[in-house]
């Protein structure tokens, strides 16, 4: 199992910095910068808890930075 979540993990941080793509060129305001920062604030700690061995907490972690960047994605109508 636990080389499953690692896989997971892995993979989720790679769609994390593709979505990072899609919000760079958006123009974003103050409030909503303030999210994607959290947001990659959320997926630096994944990398921590990796370095752990924690890879549940990863998941986490990475699964919530995910949802902060999904919601500045469909508010700015990036997903189409």
């Amino acid at each position: 199992m636990s080389a499953d979540i690692e896989s997971r993990v892995r993979k989720s941080l790679v769609l994390f910095k593709d979505n990072e793509r899609k919000i760079a060129s958006a123009q974003l305001s103050e409030r909503e910068m303030k999210v994607v920062e959290l947001a990659r604030m959320y997926a630096s700690d994944t990398q921590s808890w990796i370095g752990k061995g924690d890879y549940v907490t990863a998941f986490s972690s990475i699964e919530y930075a995910h949802g902060l960047l999904d919601a500045i994605i469909k508010t700015k109508g990036l997903d189409e």
